[in-house]
């Protein structure tokens, strides 16, 4: 079989069997059509089941030697691993090429986080007397009191509240769905701004259940929540960068730093692995060795 059969196969394998989203099959498919290129401008262009481990590693160096961080040289061999693991599970191919082919060795950003202060300093500037600060003031509200991503947040219907319980049901990245706690102060401010703001919207029709909507009644972009952020920010004169993530990430860190379970903060986070929720440790590392430098007696 050539690349564009197998390739459409392996599209079709993300989205039926492993429910990914449009946007994530995308990016695995630009990934191994990365590999595919390099190969046929090779000086040995061969199918995909012919491809060879020393052909992966001279992309892997090609892309290297352009530039590219390690990060995305991780990214693109992730995406040809997943291509090549789902041929050996059609059993297209027995043996395959990426098995042995290690991930460049990545330097773990720490995010920025927003102190306890901050975030007051954030939530305080914002003008409650106007029916956008309600509603800005219940967005961040949310976004820091259940760790939501950004997506989430503008996708976010009123069938997905349960202010009774005290919980969210989310749908995340592959239509996964969890539950998420919500803090009452977030409940407080979200239910001012539907009994308040949002009852006496005029609502557009296919919007009516869309929690956050803008003036015109349909639901907020992704843009618009970063504005809305950029412009407080600039305000309370904060100078971190700060962006919706940053109050997923200040979430996490604070849960953590409190003392909270890792695998309760993964399952909220909605993370597969708990390896990317071990980066919100940090603090917590940091205020142990400031423990042992004070009180242990050879430090």
């Amino acid at each position: 079989m050539n690349w564009d059969i197998l390739i459409r196969q392996f599209a079709n394998y993300l989205k039926l069997e492993r429910s990914l989203s449009e946007n994530s099959i995308q990016a695995y498919i630009r990934d191994v059509t990365k590999l595919k290129q390099f190969v046929e401008n090779s000086n040995n262009p061969v199918g995909p089941t012919k491809v060879t481990m020393s052909m992966i590693q001279d992309l892997l160096r090609e892309i290297g030697d352009i530039g590219m961080s390690a990060y995305s040289q991780s990214r693109i061999l992730s995406g040809i691993k997943s291509f090549y693991t789902f041929l050996e599970y059609e059993e297209i191919l027995t043996d395959n090429p990426s098995t042995l082919i290690d991930s460049p060795k990545l330097g773990r950003k720490l995010p920025d986080v927003l102190s306890i202060f901050e975030i007051e300093k954030l939530f305080d500037s914002i003008d409650l007397s106007t029916p956008e600060g309600a509603r800005n003031r219940a967005m961040l509200e949310m976004l820091y009191s259940s760790g939501l991503r950004v997506s989430e947040l503008i996708n976010l219907k009123m069938n997905q509240l349960y202010f009774d319980i005290g919980f969210l049901r989310i749908i995340g990245k592959g239509n996964k769905e969890r539950l998420v706690p919500i803090g009452k102060s977030a409940i407080k401010y979200v239910k001012i701004y539907i009994d308040e703001i949002r009852s006496h919207q005029k609502i557009q029709r296919g919007f009516d259940n869309y929690v956050f909507l803008n003036r015109r009644g349909k639901n907020l972009t992704r843009v618009m929540i970063f504005t809305i952020i950029k412009n407080l920010v600039k305000v309370t004169g904060i100078k971190k960068i700060v962006s919706p993530h940053t109050f997923r990430h200040s979430f996490a860190t604070h849960l953590v730093e409190g003392g909270a379970d890792l695998r309760a903060v993964q399952e909220m986070l909605g993370h597969e692995s708990i390896t990317t929720t071990e980066i919100y440790t940090h603090l917590d590392r940091e205020y142990l060795k400031q423990i042992i430098e004070a009180f242990h007696p050879r430090s």
